[in-house]
């Protein structure tokens, strides 16, 4: 082979990211990276692992013994909730009204479940008085929704859902990958029975890990499955008893990026939940209406929209939008978001998320948009 000069050091620019994530990451953040290295059986590292469980149990509003950091993005633990609670089978309702909400869909399927979607239009929320009535109907197993479609800046309602499921012994799961440390998490008084996020949305942090709880119910179920959990690397009868019970190594954790996790959770509950709410809530209704006096116009339910995930159309003067993106980008280091699926090339979406959440972020960002659009 021949020889390769060594790669330079890395250097690379700062970016505005207030697309749909990754978010800006608090620098005390960036510094637990960079604490020493220990071993993941480590006694010490065990104390983290604790002390990690117990902010996400805060964050989530669960007492679910079984809340974990699952090694991997939001997407390994949705596949984490299906591969260990699907089985062959069993019927599932998924709700699919965006990008995310297919691909729980996806995994279901892939995991042998019986899959029955109910749809809406992209940027509508769906009625729970349907959902009900859908659940009375199917009896599925297990049903899945999206609480913050990433894809279309919607905020589904939750509270009325768990227990319909209940009625007839089903699960329900949620994805809130981008709702977490966001928006209110009620996954015990909604009867929310598995919940998965990432730690790259409004949790400030780099992503590399996703926070998964999993109620009594749940864990009954994985129990009493017939057949063995179709993922080693995810089968929580495994990777549950590392982070709860008897210790036994299963995988070699991302020691760092718990370190991460644990300041990034840290930061979340030293500014108080209600008070980061409403920080975000405050920040959205600021670029909100100075997005509107720019004539934009929001693509997302306005009873059901995101505040940390602003779905807009693209004015009708822009004929190449990814350029005006990528001026964005290089002139200004500002990062937004394209439209997916059926929404690219139509919507852009701009985040405000976790320590990106803040008035400074929305001037700057109108500013750019001024800048390039006139």
């Amino acid at each position: 082979m021949p020889a390769t000069a060594a790669a330079a050091p890395l250097e690379l620019p700062t970016r505005l990211l207030h697309g749909p994530g990754p978010s800006p990451v608090a620098p005390s953040v960036l510094e637990a990276l960079a604490k020493p290295c220990i071993g993941h059986m480590d006694p010490e590292f065990m104390r983290v692992m604790n002390e990690v469980r117990s902010m996400l149990q805060t964050v989530f509003g669960t007492e679910n013994e079984m809340t974990l950091a699952c090694s991997g993005t939001g997407s390994a633990g949705a596949e984490m909730l299906m591969d260990n609670l699907v089985e062959p089978g069993d019927v599932c309702l998924v709700g699919v009204n965006g990008v995310f909400g297919g691909r729980l869909a996806e995994k279901a399927r892939r995991a042998g479940g019986e899959v029955h979607t109910m749809d809406a239009d992209w940027g509508q929320a769906f009625d729970q008085d349907a959902v009900v009535a859908k659940i009375e109907e199917l009896e599925p197993a297990i049903a899945c929704f999206v609480h913050a479609e990433t894809s279309t800046g919607v905020h589904q309602p939750f509270d009325r859902l768990g227990e319909a499921m209940h009625k007839h012994g089903g699960l329900l799961l949620m994805d809130c990958v981008t709702s977490f440390a966001g928006l209110p998490l009620e996954v015990d008084a909604w009867g929310v029975d598995g919940a998965y996020s990432g730690t790259q949305k409004c949790l400030s942090c780099p992503p590399g890990l996703s926070p998964v709880t999993l109620s009594e119910r749940a864990m009954h179920k994985l129990a009493g499955r017939k057949t063995p959990v179709h993922s080693w690397y995810l089968d929580l009868t495994l990777v549950g008893n590392y982070w709860s019970g008897s210790r036994a190594y299963h995988h070699t954790a991302p020691v760092n990026m718990n370190y991460a996790l644990h300041e990034a959770l840290r930061l979340v509950l030293e500014e108080g939940l209600e008070e980061r709410f409403a920080r975000h809530q405050a920040t959205h209704e600021k670029l909100k209406a100075g997005l509107l006096e720019r004539g934009f116009e929001y693509a997302s339910d306005p009873d059901h929209s995101l505040p940390m995930l602003n779905l807009v159309k693209i004015p009708a003067g822009v004929a190449d939008e990814a350029a005006v993106r990528k001026r964005l980008l290089t002139e200004h280091g500002l990062e937004i978001g394209g439209g997916l699926g059926a929404l690219a090339g139509v919507c852009w979406r701009i985040g405000l998320m976790g320590h990106g959440a803040r008035d400074e972020s929305v001037d700057t960002i109108l500013k750019a948009l001024d800048a390039e659009l006139g």
